[in-house]
């Protein structure tokens, strides 16, 4: 292929402005610790410093995994130019999995782009067959740590917080628990609660967690939250979970105390059954705790209600949502009503994108006198 003589001085005039092959580099690492507990955090950082702004160079370097004795979970990767020098740097935490000496050494893959692959880019030669890339592989400093055992797999530093309602209800009325833990540690450990009580319905919600890394740990938070309903009094029993805190370097315990739940004299389980679900109804599962939790309270106010063939349902529906004290209570309202008629509004309602109550009773009542129109008018 015959070449231009402006491709030719360009392909020269990068040459000499750049000194593509005089860039050089030097990699050095640091850690936090030379020992370490079963699932601690240890801190690790790598650095690449080079001459100059190695445009041409780049690095494949994530040991992010599992291994055999350890996990590694990346922190973060920068790159930056320092009175004209690329520096590229590497953060990451690794979490021992048994006691004992570990050995730490990772690869780096520097790779250059070739004198071919820039002529054959700024000239256009066909016939170079050569990796458009050199590639070296450096092996980085390697580290040895100590790892202690430890006598539970939770290790860190954690609080727990419980949110719980006056423990005085009606007969099945839901009894709320919210355990909330919050801290530093391998919050991926802590197991579910579960409760068994006799003759108490236990509604128990998934756990929920959120973590992020820091140069010290892994902090987050976990949750999960129970509805109990029962026909008498009954006692919600005490849990612990033990794990071993960095802090004191012994055997902590994460505390939920008991709760002796009161019930008094309330309505027949066969009065709070009023309610027959539609052939073929189905709604979100997401709504089922609140329709859970939530609908004792509905239908207590229901029971007493005199039903009248003289009332007309526009004006049932009216009182009905009226009479809902909160936007959890008008959601189970909805719900057993037409959860497919009111499935916008539900979903609004839980996403808090609706959050007066008064508004969403007046959305309510439209969406009723909508789909009443649609019918021929109000039914009787």
């Amino acid at each position: 292929m015959k070449r231009s003589l402006g491709k030719v001085f360009l392909l020269i005039t990068l040459f000499l402005q750049l000194p593509l092959f005089a860039t050089t580099y030097e990699w050095s690492a640091q850690i936090n610790k030379q020992k370490a507990f079963v699932n601690e955090a240890v801190y690790i950082r790598y650095t690449c410093a080079f001459s100059d702004r190695a445009e041409l160079y780049s690095i494949e370097f994530n040991p992010s995994g599992e291994y055999e004795k350890f996990s590694v979970k990346s922190l973060q990767a920068n790159e930056s130019i320092v009175e004209g020098k690329k520096i590229s740097s590497y953060e990451f935490l690794l979490f021992a999995k048994e006691s004992g000496e570990i050995e730490i050494a990772f690869e780096a893959l520097m790779k250059l782009t070739s004198k071919d692959s820039i002529e054959e880019m700024v000239i256009g030669r066909d016939n170079v067959k050569k990796e458009d890339a050199k590639k070296t592989v450096v092996k980085q400093e390697v580290f040895k740590v100590l790892i202690e055992e430890t006598p539970s797999d939770l290790v860190g530093d954690f609080a727990v917080d419980v949110k719980k309602r006056e423990p005085l209800l009606k007969a099945y009325e839901p009894y709320h628990l919210d355990i909330t833990i919050k801290g530093e540690g391998n919050f991926e450990r802590i197991e579910p609660f579960s409760y068994e009580i006799e003759g108490v319905k236990v509604f128990a919600g998934e756990a929920v967690s959120s973590q992020k890394l820091t140069k010290e740990a892994q902090s987050g938070v976990w949750s999960q939250k129970f509805a109990f309903v029962g026909e008498k009094s009954f006692t919600i029993p005490k849990k612990e979970i033990e794990y071993f805190s960095l802090k004191t370097k012994k055997v902590e315990k994460l505390v939920v105390d008991a709760v002796d739940v009161k019930v008094e004299g309330g309505f027949a389980k066969e009065e709070l059954l009023d309610v027959v679900q539609k052939e073929g109804f189905s709604f979100d599962v997401s709504y089922l705790y609140y329709l859970l939790t939530f609908v004792a309270g509905f239908l207590v106010g229901k029971i007493k209600r005199k039903k009248s063939p003289q009332i007309k349902s526009g004006d049932a529906f009216s009182q009905k949502t009226k009479g809902a004290k909160s936007l959890d209570a008008l959601m189970v309202l909805l719900v057993v009503e037409d959860a497919l008629k009111y499935e916008t509004l539900i979903k609004e309602i839980e996403q808090k994108k609706i959050t007066s109550l008064a508004s969403a009773k007046k959305i309510a009542q439209k969406l009723y006198n909508a789909s009443s129109k649609k019918r021929g008018g109000t039914a009787l």
